[in-house]
């Protein structure tokens, strides 16, 4: 997605951007991450009228912001630039599914969730529920 689209996210794209970017924070992309974030687009409400061809273009988006300095910084700005504050909550449940996706999280998913708490000013007693949600719908 070229930089003058930044501003034409759809929300839907934030939410797929965000999962994508989790996978993505250990630089390997596991199947399992993959078929969650898939799984989640088919299947949530907040989906239903989404253009699944734009998933390719928002991922490029979320890889090639990965490569410049700034990028995480810009990732979040687009984020909250273009997500309704309504939707901050379920950015960070599907956040933490795709951590969680592979049965274990590792300390750059830690680090990058944490910082999505901060960034999405989701307060620390939702995050925790959404989180041992999260934990419970993926164990083994």
């Amino acid at each position: 997605m070229p930089q003058d689209n930044f501003t034409l996210l759809m929300p839907q794209d934030c939410l797929v951007a965000v999962m994508v970017a989790v996978s993505a924070s250990d630089e390997e992309i596991r199947t399992s991450e993959l078929v969650k974030i898939q799984t989640s687009v088919n299947n949530l409400p907040v989906f239903a009228d989404y253009d699944i061809d734009r998933m390719k273009t928002v991922s490029q988006t979320v890889f090639d912001l990965f490569e410049q300095e700034d990028g995480l910084a810009a990732l979040f700005g687009l984020v909250r630039g273009n997500l309704p504050e309504r939707l901050f909550e379920t950015a960070y449940a599907l956040a933490c599914d795709v951590a969680a996706a592979n049965g274990r999280l590792n300390e750059q998913e830690l680090r990058l969730l944490e910082e999505i708490r901060y960034e999405l000013n989701i307060d620390r007693l939702h995050a925790a529920a959404i989180e041992r949600g999260s934990r419970a719908r993926h164990l083994t």
